[in-house]
């Protein structure tokens, strides 16, 4: 889930001048330990963005990351259950979960070693649940009543289950997220981003994301709705986990290689409260369900609060799978959905690029520059093209709430997320993992749902903090977005033959872009914001650009510059004379090195695409 605790700190991070000078001799130039603590000390930083930890606390810190993300990765195949028609067998959502898992891996991998090369991890996204929705509301894709059912139905395959033929939805999810994922690979690798940037403030921002939470609360609710009791008690345990406890250090026993064992102060419930409240919840649901508590028939309202209710998924679920290309089936492709699946990329591209520069602050590592950004989102659009092919029913984004961890933990260690994306792919093989998660209580899952889904209808308000709130203008904008982002959904939904051009194709396209809430909303604002005069102040423009990438930003040295190269010999290509016509590339002119050595001489001197 995106939300804006990405930075972590207040504080703007500098690099330590010291670095000056870099010899580009190897693609990753180690620094001495003197050098290295100082940049430490002058950063606040246990492990640099470009410091390799020991195996064995790469391995501990890629895990807990992986735990940090758990929590809105797990939601998202609940979420697509119902419209996929497959909420009645939980072999299914610990098979999609699974996929997820292992998706996310291979694209943060992709991200941290060819992407923007910053310690950023990559997981589904809320962005796109809101143009799914869309496109599963269609009439061709409506759930039969007799899959809708009371009960659980599982086979000992997934793959074999007709339910509602749930898998010709996923298909075409898949088919959507594919075709739309080549449009966010061209705006990376083409340097479109910078020219989109110009038009896109904070008043076109914020009511997208605020409709992307409000467009999920009835999910929450028809979860929470099995137990309300038990969604409440997980709503209060993430409250006190996440703000009342946050400051406190619970005392562990930690082990170094050398220095043996050692206590150290972790602040648990400020890196885990999701997963710290689910636990708890989980724990209380399976006394109450030990004594009784629960009703045992399967068609009670409250029969899913029990914690055994779905725990012949772990029986019948392999202990290892393999997900592959096309396992649901050859992906579909219709105009209708990869027209709708395109305000979710669109929207995703918008909030990576801000979290690239709060990942750039929270690691130690210089704003990164326009070549690394193109090619951080062209390598996102990679990853969603590849859970397209897998289907997770779902694409990848940069995850913010791992981006907030780096500034509690204070390691921006690049290979330190590296080793979370090996973590990943290695929980999505093993399928009894996605089974234990599918077990988790129906109510438990809605409070969480509650507490997320609100953080993002948040973060989404937040941005108006940076327009002028006592301007006719703006609250004209704003009302009106908002406005229209939920009338239309709400009008199409009632009226799902409005739309008739007589053309079919047409149709649906435009069914599904004004029953995406986000998508109303946002070209709403977007064309109000352009169209009605108003000056940059007015608008928000210059303090919201300043906030989000630093402009302006002289606290410190750019000399690390370097570690946004590409690795393995791949960086020669700067220096031949085509990369001036790459955006995605550096462009090193023979004026910025000098010797054999190619020793850069000041970050200023390199010259990046004019393209952006």
């Amino acid at each position: 889930m995106n939300n804006h605790n990405r930075t972590g700190s207040s504080k703007l991070l500098a690099l330590s001048p010291s670095m000056g000078k870099m010899d580009h001799s190897n693609e990753h130039p180690q620094n001495n330990d003197i050098e290295t603590k100082k940049r430490r000390k002058a950063l606040g930083l246990a492990y640099v963005v470009d410091e390799n930890p020991p195996w064995y606390a790469c391995l501990s810190l890629g895990f807990q990351h992986y735990l940090t993300m758990l929590g809105g990765t797990l939601s998202i195949p609940f979420i697509l259950s119902g419209p996929m028609c497959f909420s009645n067998n939980p072999l299914v959502v610990a098979e999609v979960l699974s996929t997820i898992f292992f998706v996310s891996g291979i694209s943060t991998l992709l991200q941290t070693t060819f992407g923007v090369r910053l310690p950023i991890v990559q997981g589904g996204t809320f962005s796109f649940l809101a143009p799914t929705f869309a496109i599963l509301s269609l009439p061709q894709f409506k759930c039969p009543t007799d899959t809708v059912t009371d009960g659980l139905n599982i086979t000992a395959n997934a793959t074999t289950d007709n339910s509602g033929d749930w898998r010709i939805r996923m298909r075409e999810i898949q088919g959507a997220i594919m075709v739309s994922s080549l449009f966010q690979i061209f705006i990376g690798f083409s340097g479109v981003m910078g020219f989109l940037l110009r038009f896109i403030g904070p008043i076109a921002v914020a009511p997208t994301i605020t409709l992307i939470g409000l467009s999920l609360f009835h999910v929450a609710a028809e979860h929470a709705g099995n137990h309300w009791g038990v969604a409440f008690m997980t709503v209060a345990l993430i409250t006190i986990f996440s703000q009342i406890l946050t400051n406190i250090k619970v005392p562990l026993l930690g082990y170094r290689f050398k220095k043996g064992f050692f206590v150290v102060h972790c602040p648990i419930f400020k890196l885990f409260p999701i997963i710290l409240a689910i636990f708890v919840s989980w724990v209380i649901c399976a006394i109450v369900t030990a004594a009784g508590g629960f009703p045992d028939d399967p068609k009670h309202p409250n029969f899913l609060a029990r914690t055994d209710a779905r725990t012949i998924v772990l029986r019948e679920s392999n202990w290892f799978r393999f997900p592959y290309p096309g396992q649901w089936g050859t992906p579909t492709v219709s105009a209708a959905g990869v027209f709708g699946m395109l305000a979710g990329v669109l929207a995703s591209i918008i909030e990576s690029v801000g979290d690239y520069y709060a990942c750039a602050r929270l690691s130690g590592a210089p704003p990164p520059p326009k070549h690394a950004i193109n090619r951080g989102i062209g390598v996102e659009g990679i990853g969603c093209l590849i859970t397209g092919l897998w289907g997770s029913g779902n694409g990848t984004t940069s995850y913010s709430e791992n981006i907030g961890a780096l500034g509690i933990t204070k390691v921006g260690s690049l290979r330190v997320i590296q080793y979370a994306g090996l973590i990943l792919v290695v929980m999505g093989v093993v399928g009894k993992i996605g089974a234990l998660f599918t077990t988790v209580p129906d109510p438990i899952v809605g409070g969480v749902f509650m507490v997320m889904f609100g953080i993002v209808t948040a973060v989404g308000i937040s941005n108006l903090q940076f327009v002028d709130l006592n301007s006719s203008r703006n609250l004209f904008i704003i009302g009106v977005s908002l406005m229209l982002g939920f009338a239309l959904p709400w009008y199409l939904d009632k009226h799902p033959e409005a739309i008739a051009t007589g053309l079919r194709e047409i149709d649906q396209i435009i069914t599904v872009l004004l029953k995406t809430s986000m998508a109303v909303a946002g070209i709403t604002g977007l064309f109000l914001d352009n169209a009605i005069p108003g000056t940059p102040e007015e608008r928000g423009i210059y303090r919201w650009r300043t906030i989000v990438t630093q402009e302006g930003d002289e606290s410190g040295s750019l000399a690390s510059i370097y570690i946004y190269d590409l690795p393995f010999g791949l960086n020669r290509l700067s220096k031949l004379p085509i990369a001036r016509f790459l955006p995605f590339l550096p462009y090193y002119t023979e004026e910025d090195t000098h010797g054999d050595e190619g020793v850069v001489k000041t970050n200023q001197h390199v010259s990046y695409s004019m393209w952006v």
